[in-house]
């Protein structure tokens, strides 16, 4: 779990240190958040072109994915969800927000949380006790965070909380995940979370809304998709 812990206390103090920042001009800070959200959707793109370009077939299975993951999200309400915990927590924290702390919270959890790092780090936490990924991944997420709280508010440290619950389960389940969980398994899996921060940029830069978080289980989905398929021959 040091992995874990040391991720979500890198976001939270590069959540504070952003704090201290938030003095820059509302101009700054949209050009700054309009900087992050294209390369928030370069790292996606990438991201699922490598999954597309890697077999033949993958880019079938994290269709399929999208398809009944996000039907499963829509029954499930889980953007509404993330959102209502987002309210509740603003109503709490309200002297620090500036009524965006929803919006925030939702985002930053989405990002930090979707990506082969955050899956391929745990699992190595959890088997081999090498926390080299999860520290790597603390780096990039706590400059991230600097930048993200300067420019959307204390709502980014937050998304610590899902952070720290979603990685450590999979650090404590390794043993158990390991088996599943193949390097064909987790491209595919990554491949279907860049098209999810793909969307989250698009979120951020305002062009089209899009329901991220339904899309959730698409991830789960396409890992199971493909672990069905390699046992069948595919």
């Amino acid at each position: 779990m040091l992995g874990t812990i040391v991720n979500s206390l890198a976001i939270i103090v590069g959540s504070v240190i952003g704090m201290f920042l938030n003095r820059i001009p509302d101009r700054m800070k949209t050009t700054i958040l309009q900087g992050l959200g294209m390369a928030v959707f370069v790292i996606g793109l990438s991201m699922a072109l490598k999954t597309a370009y890697a077999d033949g077939y993958d880019l079938f299975y994290v269709i399929a994915s999208l398809v009944f993951g996000g039907l499963l999200g829509e029954m499930l309400d889980i953007e509404g969800k993330l959102h209502a915990l987002g309210r509740f927590i603003e109503r709490k924290m309200s002297k620090f927000g500036n009524g965006k702390v929803s919006e925030a919270f939702v985002f930053s959890s989405l990002v930090y949380c979707v990506g082969a790092m955050a899956i391929v780090g745990s699992l190595q936490s959890g088997l081999e006790g090498n926390h080299k990924i999860l520290y790597t991944k603390a780096m990039l997420d706590g400059f991230s965070g600097i930048f993200f709280t300067s420019a959307m508010g204390i709502g980014i440290a937050l998304s610590a909380i899902p952070v720290f619950l979603y990685q450590g389960s999979i650090a404590l389940m390794a043993g158990l995940l390991a088996s599943v969980l193949s390097s064909q398994v987790i491209s595919v899996m990554s491949g279907c979370g860049g098209l999810l921060i793909m969307g989250i940029a698009l979120n951020v830069l305002e062009i089209k809304k899009i329901n991220v978080g339904n899309l959730l289980p698409a991830i789960f989905f396409a890992g199971i998709i493909k672990w069905i398929a390699m046992n069948w021959g595919y």
